[in-house]
């Protein structure tokens, strides 16, 4: 058994180092309804209370752009009916958040906090800072455990082979 140990480590690696580029495949070739839909139905069920509660109103006109430098991918996120609702890349957003997916995934993930990779400059935030933080604020009281499980795990899982990643690559140099 051991001696799978480093093929495991090898292939926890190299997902690492290139799930960013296997990630970039879905967002050029599925097409945009399709990943409207994923994402709609993702943040709407993660964020289901907040919107209840009326935490989301601040959103309503207001436009937010996620944009994945690393996959090429841009999305812009708003209020309206009760839910969020997702636009494909677009001029005008008040504020936009950015980063590599690696950097969001250890977010989301809890791996790391969001203040650190602001203040890192692995995520930034341009535009409306006010509600960048409103957004921000938000975005760091989320539940993730609301997740359905195998998707919680999985980020568990991934974001954990980015921070040993980190670390292994930090000692190197």
């Amino acid at each position: 058994m051991e001696k799978f140990v480093p093929l495991f480590q090898s292939f926890k690696q190299q997902l690492v180092q290139k799930g960013p580029t296997l990630a970039r495949l879905p967002v050029k070739w599925v097409p945009f309804p399709v990943q409207r839909s994923v994402m709609e139905l993702a943040l709407n069920q993660l964020l289901k209370e907040s919107a209840s509660e009326g935490e989301l109103d601040f959103l309503t006109d207001r436009w937010v752009a996620l944009k994945v430098r690393d996959i090429k991918g841009c999305w812009m996120l708003t209020f309206a009916d009760g839910k969020l609702k997702v636009f494909p890349r677009a001029q005008g957003a008040d504020v936009s958040f950015s980063g590599n997916l690696n950097d969001f995934l250890v977010m989301v993930g809890r791996r790391e906090d969001p203040d650190t990779l602001f203040f890192q400059r692995r995520l930034s935030i341009e535009g409306d800072t006010q509600l960048g933080l409103e957004v921000k604020n938000l975005l760091d009281n989320i539940d993730y455990d609301e997740l359905p499980q195998p998707v919680h795990h999985l980020l568990t899982v991934l974001s954990g082979w980015v921070v040993e990643q980190n670390i292994e690559l930090a000692h190197s140099v």
